[in-house]
This record gives structure tokens, C-alpha cells and sequence, in this order.
């Protein structure tokens, strides 16, 4: 019977986690001694051990109940184990892959040199005189219980002393208190998480390894107890909440934190709040907020009303309505060794200090390779410039909140070298309040707004806390120092009464760029058309066939493709007569046609490839289809020639194409904006 197990499925994925984990565990030792030049070896076999700890979580994956030879006890039960213990080594790798990527990064770090002096001294020695009894024969009590601690399958600690932090970024304990350790650093400075969710570097020689977790150890190897009593007999109660094993889940978060750890990244980066935010879902992208919004009793639409002496929509006033141009940013900590940066970009939007009000806006940045501290913008983009250049934004709100601002976060989209993966962080951000306590709008002028770091919930956290420590105590010194921290100059103005003129067409909550506001206002005019004058019944609810309100809103979704309208749009301009560029209704009329010769069949054709942020192959290979095609279509006067050509192929047809159905695209009143 024993044999017939052994040769079961889910014991064939055990036994090889075993060995995965005998082989993790030495590469990990081996790597904690081992010389610069090994790195790069070392890498490779990280790479490849990696490789397989994804094979076997395969494996483990496509295994089934059924499939055993015989009955197995508290199946799922022993599977999710054995997934836990694969995760946890995968983990494990990442991390140690990172670590040998940076090539000797952290112990050249300042951060890890002041760990490394000063009051912390004595640790050091403590930690020196520890590496040296474990390179000697392991024979007495003490120097097991030093193996115990270092062992990377000990995850939970006991604090055997109080402890205080001595500078930011050290978490304070108390004895008794238990601690999770994220990572294990080779100078004896730990990564702990308090039962709170804080976290900070611990000095190793004030953790021991609880007696319940050694006898849970000797006992069996894949089941490791729960901490009951410390050392010293002091009781300690369960952890019972579910945050405790999540926590060891592979997250953005963790890979933040070992970037942060081994130095390749300042302290005060984050994961990007207002990245995530877009990636959630369409609440906070510009395409949502183009659409109209229906009053409370929603019978009617709040921000699009028919203006029947001028045969068009009634222009909205707002109570927010400003040019916030991006001049440049200051003094911004590039990443270090082993991260390479695909983007630099400021996304800014409205904020309260709790809730995001509008849509989040992006810009991206331009630097010399010689000077990558310094970040600047296009301060008006024309002709052929991206559109996701342009520095000069609106900005519109009617939120009655006295305390509505501008948020600017900072982000750079990065990969890692010796991974791949990719990322976003934040590079520090700045709230600048739009009213005064007494409710006067603030000043037209330009702002030098001293960048915090964290996320936009936190306070007093420093985008680099290295600047600040170098500091001496003199007051010269502390003035070098504030020249050194990271800024974001803006200038903030009110629209000129003709460019006021056009931003009232546009909805009433709306972040963009200045260079297209045109072609929004067509798209709402055309809006207006369909939904208020047009429409045979108030009540009537039918879908409307018209493609450009169908399929305009993707295209602020998709950068490159605005700007494709925008340069079509401009070719056209420079052909019409003065008395055609005063008459609305033909402009919209030719509007259209533009459309239809330009990014609508653009938008279906498979030679196009999907928009990725910040692939720089992905943007150049779809530049040269968009540019290619609108050659094709002015040489052919249109684009009929193209959408008959056997040799172009489209994407099959969809109702979504052509039929504008506005209950689905409409938003509900919010009452916050």
C-alpha cells in the first residue's frame, strides 16, 4: 500500500517541493558568502531553480482528486499546503534574484552605511561574532538555536529585549512581541511586520526563535506550530487574523519593499496610487467623464441642455475652471542598479484630501540621460508633438468641497533586469488646495510645490530620507539640504475668455490635455444633436447609430489615436474658407467625414496593435500603421480605397461600431462633485 502512495500524483509534487526547497535553501547560503564576481552565475541558477518551482506549481495545479491510486486523507487540505510552500519559495527567489541583480548596490547605499554605523555598532560586532561561531563546528546549545533563527523557513520571531527606533525606517518593539520577518538581510538588519500591519528594519540579535516553533520544527518539517510562549515564558496570544498569512502572497507591495530593502529604490517610493486606481476599472479614466450625467431624478441630463437660440448646447460656467501647465520637476531620485525606467509621467487629477473627484490625467516627461534628476514638459504642443506631451492642462470642476485641490503624483514604469517584471511607482506627490480657508481661489502664478513621499494617505514621509540624514545640524546645512529635496514647479492661471468660451462645452468634471479640447467640444456638440434635438422622444430610449459617438471616447483611452484625429483634423482646417470656418454646422458636418477617413477604420483594422502604456516597441509599431495609413488615405482622398482593399482585414463587425446606446454610457448624478 505504502508503494502504491509513493507513486500517487500529489506525493510525486510533494516529494519534488522537497527537493526544490533543499536546493532554494542551499542557493540562498551559497549566495549570502558569495563573491561579486559569482553573482552573475548565481542569477542564472536562481533563474532556472525558479523555472522549476513554476513547473511543479503547474503540475500541482492540473492535479485532481481522481486522479490518486488511492484514497487520500484531508486531500485539499494537503494541497493547499503543498501550494503555500511553492509560493513561498517562488517568493523566495524573486527576492533573491533582485538582491544578486544589484551587484554589490546595497552595501554602497547610504541608507545601509548608516545601518551599519553610529549607534548601531555594537549590533554589528554582535552579528560579525555570530557569522564566525557559525563557520565553526555547530556543537553546543546556543549556536543551534543561531541556525533555528537564520533558517529562512522561520518566518515568525520572538523579541527578546525593547527596542526604540533609532531613525526612520526601524520599526519599534517591545519584549514578548511577536514579529513577522519578510526578509532576512545579510548586514542584520531585518524586514518585520508588527501585528498592527508595521513595518520597518529590526536588529537581528534582538529576536530569538520561540521554543513552541523549535519543537514544531523537530517534529515535522511541513507543519510548524503557532507561536504559544516566548523564551522567557512569557504568554502570547494566537494570531488568528486573516492579514497574517496573506501577507505572504507575492504582491506589488513586497516587490516595492525588497527594491526599497536592497537599496535599488529611495524609501519613500510607492506602489502609484492613481495607477492602480486606473487599472481598476473606467471611473476614473477621461473617457467616463466625457460622457453626460443624468440629474438626481435621472429624467434628464445635469450637464447637457439644448440652447434653442443658438441651435446648439448651453455653455456650463464651473465653479473650478484653470490652465495648470507642468514646467518641470527637480531633484527626483533615479532608480539604481538593476531597474530599468520605460516611463517618467506626472498623473494629476482633482482630490479632497480622501476621494479622487475626477478623472486621472496623464503626462508624460522628457529628461537627458546626463541629467535625470531633472524632468521637464512640453509647454504647448503643436503640429505632430504627442498629445501625452503637452504640459498645458484644464481643469474643470463644480464641486462645492472647500477642501478640492490639484493632486500631482509623480510615477515612473519600470522593469526589473533580472526578472522582467514590470511596475509602477511613485516617485512622491503634491497637493496644491485650490481655495483659501475663507474660500478665495488662490493666486494665478507659479508654484514650487516641495514633493512628500509615501502615498497621498500618509504624512510626514520623505521621498529620499537619505537627504535629510546626511544633513549636519549647522543651518547652512540644513539649507543645502532643502535645495536638495524634490519639487514640481506648476503654473497655475485662469483661461482667456475665448479659450473659457470653448472649455464650457466640455463636461462639468473633466481633466485634460489644452492641444484637443476641439475635439472634444465637436464630440459634445454632436452629442447634443443626437440626444436633445434629434431624437424623436424624450422618453425614447432606441439605440442611435452613429459611429462617432459610438467609438470617440476610446480614443482618450488611446493617446496616439487623438492624435491622429487632431493632425487629420488640421489638414482639413487649412483647406476650408474663412465663411466655412465660421459656420458650426458645416464644421461638425466635416468634423464627421474627417472621422470617417482617419481613426474610425484605424480602430478595426488587426494591423494595429492593442495600446500597452509605456511598450516602446508596441507605441513605434502602432505610430507607423496610423502613419502609414493616413498617407494612404490623403493620397487617396478618404479612406474608402483602404476599407475595399483585399490586402487590409478588419476585425469582425459589432453592433458596439456603429450604435451609440447612452443608458449604458451615461453617469448617474454624484453628489460629491
Amino acid at each position: 500500500m505504502s508503494e502504491r502512495r509513493a507513486r500517487g500524483p500529489l506525493q510525486r509534487v510533494q516529494r519534488r517541493s522537497r527537493e526544490l526547497r533543499a536546493q532554494v535553501e542551499a542557493l540562498r547560503a551559497e549566495s549570502a558568502a558569495a563573491a561579486p564576481g559569482q553573482r552573475e552565475a548565481l542569477g542564472l541558477r536562481c533563474t532556472q531553480l525558479k523555472k522549476l518551482v513554476e513547473e511543479n506549481t503547474n503540475a500541482l495545479y492540473a492535479l485532481k482528486k481522481a486522479d490518486e491510486p488511492a484514497p487520500v486523507g484531508n486531500y485539499s487540505q494537503r494541497k493547499e499546503e503543498e501550494e503555500k510552500l511553492l509560493l513561498k519559495l517562488s517568493q523566495q527567489l524573486q527576492k533573491l534574484l533582485l538582491v544578486l541583480d544589484q551587484d554589490n548596490v546595497t552595501k554602497n547605499y547610504p541608507g545601509d552605511e548608516e545601518h551599519q554605523k553610529g549607534p548601531r555598532a555594537e549590533d554589528g560586532n554582535e552579528e560579525e561574532e555570530s557569522e564566525d561561531e557559525e563557520s565553526e563546528e555547530e556543537d553546543t546549545e546556543e549556536e543551534d538555536e543561531e541556525k533555528m533563527l537564520d533558517d529562512p523557513n522561520v518566518r515568525e520571531c520572538v523579541a527578546v529585549g525593547n527596542f526604540d527606533a533609532q531613525q526612520e525606517g526601524d520599526l519599534t518593539f517591545v519584549k514578548g512581541e511577536i514579529l513577522l520577518i519578510h526578509d532576512k538581510k545579510a548586514d542584520g538588519w531585518w524586514v518585520a511586520e508588527n501585528s498592527k500591519g508595521e513595518r520597518g528594519l529590526v536588529p537581528r540579535t534582538y529576536l530569538a526563535v520561540p521554543k513552541a516553533e523549535e519543537e514544531s520544527q523537530e517534529e515535522s518539517e511541513e507543519h510548524i506550530e503557532v507561536v504559544d510562549e516566548t523564551a522567557d515564558g512569557t504568554e502570547i496570544k494566537k494570531r488568528t487574523d486573516s492579514h497574517w498569512s496573506a501577507v505572504q502572497a507575492i504582491t506589488e507591495n513586497d516587490t516595492v519593499e525588497v527594491l526599497t530593502t536592497i537599496g535599488a529604490v529611495p524609501a519613500g517610493f510607492r506602489p502609484s496610487m492613481l495607477c492602480q486606481l486606473l487599472e481598476e476599472g473606467e471611473e476614473f479614466r477621461a473617457s467616463y467623464y466625457l460622457q453626460p450625467e443624468l440629474t438626481p431624478s435621472q429624467l434628464a441630463f445635469k450637464d447637457l441642455v439644448w440652447n434653442s437660440e443658438r441651435n446648439t448646447i448651453h455653455p456650463r460656467p464651473t465653479r473650478v475652471c484653470l490652465i495648470v501647465t507642468l514646467c518641470s520637476c527637480k531633484m527626483i531620485p533615479p532608480p539604481r542598479t538593476g531597474v530599468r525606467v520605460l516611463s517618467r509621467h506626472v498623473r494629476l487629477c482633482l482630490f479632497d484630501g480622501s476621494r479622487v473627484l475626477s478623472n486621472i490625467h496623464t503626462v508624460r516627461a522628457t529628461w537627458l540621460p546626463k541629467s535625470p534628476q531633472t524632468w521637464t514638459f512640453s509647454p504647448r504642443v503643436m503640429g505632430i508633438l504627442p498629445s501625452l506631451l503637452d504640459g498645458d492642462c484644464f481643469v474643470r470642476s463644480s464641486s462645492l468641497s472647500s477642501d478640492i485641490g490639484i493632486l500631482f503624483e509623480l510615477g515612473i514604469t519600470y522593469k526589473c533586469n533580472s526578472t522582467g517584471e514590470r511596475g509602477e511607482l511613485s516617485c512622491g506627490w503634491a497637493f496644491l488646495k485650490l481655495f483659501t480657508s475663507s474660500g478665495i481661489p488662490v493666486p494665478s502664478k507659479m508654484y514650487e510645490l516641495v514633493l512628500s513621499g509615501g502615498t497621498p494617505y500618509e504624512r510626514g514621509v520623505e521621498v529620499d530620507p537619505s537627504i535629510s540624514r546626511r544633513a549636519g545640524s549647522g543651518v547652512f546645512q540644513q539649507f543645502m539640504s532643502l535645495r536638495k529635496q524634490p519639487v514640481l514647479l506648476v503654473k497655475v492661471k485662469s483661461p482667456s475668455v475665448h479659450s473659457k468660451d470653448i472649455l464650457n462645452f466640455l463636461p462639468e468634471t473633466l481633466v485634460g490635455s489644452m492641444c484637443y479640447i476641439h475635439l472634444l467640444v465637436f464630440y459634445r456638440q454632436i452629442l447634443g444633436d443626437a440626444l436633445l434635438k434629434d431624437r424623436m422622444s424624450m422618453q425614447s430610449t432606441d439605440l442611435i447609430c452613429n459611429p462617432v459617438l459610438a467609438t470617440f471616447p476610446r480614443l482618450l483611452d488611446q493617446p496616439d489615436l487623438m492624435d491622429a484625429l487632431r493632425s487629420a483634423w488640421a489638414d482639413k482646417e487649412r483647406t476650408l474658407k474663412r465663411t466655412e470656418k465660421r459656420d458650426q454646422e458645416f464644421l461638425k458636418s466635416a468634423f464627421v467625414l474627417v472621422y470617417h477617413d482617419s481613426v474610425f477604420p484605424l480602430l478595426h483594422t488587426t494591423f494595429l496593435p492593442s495600446y500597452k502604456w509605456a511598450e516602446e516597441e508596441v507605441e513605434l509599431s502602432r505610430w507607423k500603421v496610423i502613419h502609414d495609413f493616413l498617407k494612404r488615405s490623403r493620397e487617396n482622398d478618404g479612406a474608402l480605397e483602404y476599407l475595399l482593399s483585399s490586402e487590409n482585414t478588419h476585425r469582425a463587425f459589432d453592433i458596439s461600431e456603429l450604435a451609440y446606446d447612452f443608458l449604458g454610457e451615461v453617469r448617474e448624478n454624484n453628489p460629491g462633485e
